[in-house]
């Protein structure tokens, strides 16, 4: 489909195949939290660091045609929950795929939480979405997560493998997943998945390198790149963080190659 492959562009490198995704949505899930106080200066610094795309809400994608300095993919989110609901891991959708046609996305996002008491109904969501982006060519990017009452471990590769291909079989482009640790257990998720798989950033962590390893053991797994929010807005140089993470996903850096771009930056 022509459509979407012309979209599918503008959030894949069309070289490497791979992606650096920074998700901007949080205000919506945790209100307005450092680092994305205002969503364009947060955009313009992860525009200058080459990230592919970012991810954010309806009212946040006015700095999608942006004008000026770098490209940035604009993907449109559809699921919302805040953390002040009785059940934060219950999704809903909040915005079509037909909205983000008249807003010029370039893609869409959806948010599945799997093992949750409300699957079946994000599942649900996740196939009519689905079925819209089909019919009008527009590419998805599917976040899939376990998160539930069965589930113990969220990072074990038995849970994640699962969540990836049930994106894969839903008809998402691009499957988001949490990463499980190692490359060689991230590597039964890339090889169970037909779709592109990336890394979700999780929490804040301690340094830049714990950041920069989880990256580059995904990618040497098969891993189509990273999706990571909280780990680049709020770092001190979001730029940087962003232009070491896309030498990792786009090129060949290694960890320490990577650390040494962020370190030149902020001297």
């Amino acid at each position: 489909m022509i459509g979407k492959k012309i979209r599918l562009e503008r959030i894949l490198d069309r070289n490497t195949r791979r992606t650096v995704i920074v998700p901007l949505d949080h205000g919506v899930t945790v209100g307005p939290i450092p680092g994305l106080i205002q969503i364009p200066p947060a955009a313009n610094l992860i525009a200058e660091g080459g990230a592919n795309a970012a991810v954010v809400h309806r009212g946040a994608a006015m700095f999608g045609h942006r004008g000026y300095g770098k490209d940035l993919g604009l993907i449109l989110h559809l699921s919302a929950s805040t953390t002040l609901s009785p059940d934060s891991n219950q999704k809903v959708l909040v915005a079509t795929v037909e909205d983000a046609l008249q807003m010029g996305a370039d893609a869409v996002s959806i948010h599945v939480n799997l093992g949750a008491e409300d699957e079946a109904q994000m599942l649900r969501d996740f196939g009519t979405v689905s079925s819209a982006c089909q019919r009008w060519g527009m590419p998805l990017l599917a976040m899939m997560y376990t998160r539930g009452p069965k589930i113990r471990n969220e990072y074990d590769v038995r849970y994640v493998r699962h969540a990836a291909r049930v994106g894969a079989e839903m008809g998402a482009d691009i499957v988001k997943v949490s990463y499980t640790g190692s490359p060689e257990t991230f590597r039964e998720v890339t090889e169970g998945c037909a779709s592109p798989v990336v890394i979700a950033g999780g929490e804040k962590m301690e340094s830049d390198e714990d950041v920069l390893r989880m990256v580059h053991g995904a990618v040497s797994a098969g891993g189509a790149g990273a999706s990571i929010g909280r780990n680049v807005f709020q770092h001190r140089s979001p730029a940087a963080m962003v232009k070491a993470i896309a030498a990792i996903v786009h090129g060949t850096a290694t960890v320490k190659e990577a650390l040494g771009l962020i370190k030149a930056r902020a001297h």
